[in-house]
């Protein structure tokens, strides 16, 4: 069943089904929705005229809500929600800020920027989706068709990250093969060619970094020398986009389905390593340094620039993917109850994922300081001819610092290693760094490595892929809601056909130079251009779409309207606090050069990597996927701008538009020209034969194929 409704202030009685779907905008701005207009296969039915009406009134066909797929529980839609915000970065990246930026001190700028910007952001999304029932594109463009660039940008850019996102789990994907081997392959230097030795350059580095470096990447010493496609992650890659391909080859009917392990598992796993992790010496070393707060470093600009960011990229705001995911809820569902308790879980996941990791790392690195400590507790006993076994690493210090005052020319000839603690724990990395070589080093270490580190990529992999569910969701339900493929095709064709598409675009990342590449898709495509998106999300909403009316679909579907900390942030501190975020990493970017490090074996401080300028025509596809998909914002606003202009100059009305005219009556512009002073006779509503000019009736115009109406009275292709 269609519903379509009508808008005017005057309109004394509601009207049949109204309240079950969106209001539409008034030209005068008017918020009180009035009647609707349901119609099957052969009947159409009609408010009752009157002679209150004296503008022009809008129509617009919200969509068969009969159609379109649902959860099959909340619980079901909560994990979709959850494993799309909850992603590789909570593991990797929150860990090192924490670290970074004064341990228990960064928690305090990340609390502030998630009230302040990651759930009322984070509700928008929710609510706007829930009530419109549609992707991004629909979603946006039915606010206001100069906000459609918005959606279609944000589309481009889940499409942009979905390439390099499940790229990076292809290497994961390649780990965990490589993790059912005992000893595990990483753990060794191979044989030279000669089989005489091991290979020169793992001997220069580590294994771990060898392994990941050349075993792995096998990567050139220069982002211009693209080498050759590595057939392994190849092969690994077409085995990450199929395994996609079959979890969302039906949307959320089979998303659903898989969501309950891929969104459970890594919690399952976290909590087996943090149990683990705090059983090893060295655990409460490693998270003692996480957490001690360094309150200096709050002066900091650049700790609240990254806390906001963190909060933002954590949330996976302005992807589309939310907005895809509620838009398949009941309409009465508690959006507001459901964004604060995904956007709490999502913190405290990475709060509890920092504990486990950094249990582990503190085990790591003091079994790194203790080595450190034999090798020197080895030259002292060999240099003064001390007998074995007569130093401890516990008397260590007091046996230097005894040398150190009785013979110190000697020492100071003995080159020792400096071993401190802290040293070590300052080793760690984030992003890739964090997962395949600090990690790695790690299981290592540990009693049944290959168990450990099979669980260890299985809870990546698992975490990843929920993610790529919410990316994939941005991507296909805008696709479907746009109407761009024939009612004939399946949605499964659709679905094969964009993760074949995106498989063969990110076939360049399996190239020898691919992980340069790799890094500047994560590093140029999201940031500005998801900032942007989200700065219009909320203007749009609080200001386009308007508070008042905002409000009245918040109230339909939570039972409450919004209160003072939802109007404020929505219309004053998120906005501000977006605009003065994409103001400062902007800054930051113009003053960081466009360099990356590269993996040289030749270099002279091998293994550190060396930092290389990116040549020009690099340097101009940074500044390209920084902006490119923002452009169509502008873009979409003035095409529409000029579409409007060349529709006010040709016609009164616009196709499917019902006008009450001069004459007291009502007058539909179904395809042609029909002036307001050529009106129907009073009595005579819109869709009644001969209520339309040129032959069309008004369900004739409105159940066109493909056809339906927006807020604005625009056309645009249905579901």
């Amino acid at each position: 069943m269609l519903t379509v409704n009508f808008k005017h202030r005057a309109f004394p009685t509601p009207c049949e089904n109204a309240e079950q779907y969106p209001s539409v905008r008034h030209p005068r701005g008017v918020e009180k929705t009035l009647g609707a207009v349901t119609w099957g296969p052969t009947r159409l039915s009609h408010p009752p005229t009157s002679a209150l009406f004296t503008d022009v009134v809008y129509l617009q066909v919200v969509g068969d809500a009969g159609s379109r797929p649902s959860w099959d529980n909340r619980l079901q839609y909560l994990l979709s929600c959850i494993g799309f915000a909850v992603g590789l970065g909570n593991i990797w990246r929150f860990p090192y800020l924490c670290q970074t930026y004064g341990g228990g001190a960064f928690l305090v700028p990340y609390l502030i920027a998630l009230v302040l910007e990651g759930i009322p952001l984070f509700h928008i999304e929710l609510a706007i989706g829930q009530r419109l029932r549609r992707g991004s594109v629909g979603v946006w463009k039915a606010v206001s068709p100069y906000l459609g660039g918005v959606g279609l940008g944000c589309l481009t850019v889940s499409f942009l990250v979905s390439l390099y996102y499940n790229t990076v789990l292809t290497w994961v994907l390649w780990y965990f093969l490589n993790s059912f081997q005992n000893p595990l392959p990483w753990g060794s230097c191979p044989l030279d060619l000669n089989r005489t030795g091991f290979e020169a350059e793992c001997q220069a580095s580590s294994t771990v970094s060898y392994f990941w470096y050349r075993q792995t990447l096998n990567i050139t010493a220069n982002i211009s020398d693209s080498g050759s496609v590595q057939w392994r992650l190849l092969a690994c890659l077409a085995v990450s986009w199929a395994v996609v391909y079959l979890c969302v080859i039906r949307g959320i009917e089979s998303t659903g389905k898989a969501i309950y392990f891929t969104a459970l598992f890594p919690y399952l796993v976290l909590t087996v390593f943090l149990i683990r992790g705090l059983t090893l010496p060295g655990a409460v070393g490693g998270l003692t340094y996480l957490f001690t707060p360094d309150v200096q470093v709050l002066q900091s600009p650049r700790v609240w620039l990254d806390a906001a960011t963190q909060i933002f990229f954590s949330l996976s705001l302005a992807f589309g993917g939310h907005i895809a995911f509620a838009s398949y809820n009941p309409p009465r569902n508690n959006c507001e109850k459901d964004a604060v308790t995904i956007a709490l879980v999502n913190s405290m996941t990475s709060l509890y994922a920092s504990i486990a990791v950094f249990s582990v790392l503190g085990f790591k690195a003091a079994n790194d300081h203790g080595r450190c400590l034999d090798r020197n507790i080895l030259r002292l006993i060999n240099a003064f001819d001390l007998p074995d076994q007569s130093v401890s690493r516990d008397d260590y210090a007091a046996v230097l610092t005894h040398l150190n005052a009785t013979q110190p020319e000697r020492v100071a000839r003995l080159c020792l290693e400096t071993c401190r603690l802290e040293d070590f724990l300052d080793k760690s990395a984030a992003g890739t760094g964090l997962a395949f070589i600090i990690f790695t080093e790690a299981v290592l270490h540990m009693p049944g490595a290959p168990g450990w580190a099979v669980l260890f990529f299985g809870m990546l992999f698992t975490l990843g892929l929920s993610s790529m569910f919410g990316n994939m969701e941005s991507i296909i339900t805008p696709l479907l809601d746009m109407g761009l493929a024939h009612r004939s095709v399946p949605k499964e064709v659709l679905t094969g056909l964009v993760c074949l598409l995106c498989f063969l675009s990110a076939t360049c990342f399996t190239l020898q130079s691919g992980n340069y590449w790799l890094e500047i898709f994560d590093n140029y495509v999201a940031p500005l251009n998801l900032m942007v998106f989200a700065f219009f999300e909320v203007v749009g909403v609080a200001y386009v779409y308007g508070m008042q009316r905002f409000g009245d679909d918040i109230e339909y579907m939570t039972g409450r309207r919004p209160g003072l900390y939802w109007r404020l942030t929505w219309k004053v501190v998120s906005p501000l606090l977006l605009l003065t975020i994409f103001v400062a990493y902007v800054a930051v970017l113009a003053w960081t050069p466009l360099s990356y490090r590269a993996w040289d074996a030749q270099y002279a401080q091998f293994p550190s990597r060396q930092e290389k300028s990116y040549p020009g025509w690099v340097q101009a596809a940074c500044v390209l996927l920084c902006f490119l998909p923002a452009l169509w914002v502008p873009a979409v606003a003035l095409a529409q701008l000029l579409a409007e202009h060349r529709r006010k100059k040709d016609s009164y009305a616009a196709p499917g538009e019902c006008i009450h005219g001069q004459k007291g009556g009502w007058a539909c512009a179904a395809e042609g020209l029909v002036p307001p002073e050529l009106g129907e006779p009073e009595g005579r509503p819109p869709g009644r034969s001969g209520g339309c000019r040129h032959g069309r009736t008004l369900s004739r115009v409105l159940k066109s194929p493909g056809r339906q109406r927006t807020m604005e009275g625009n056309e645009e292709p249905g579901p």
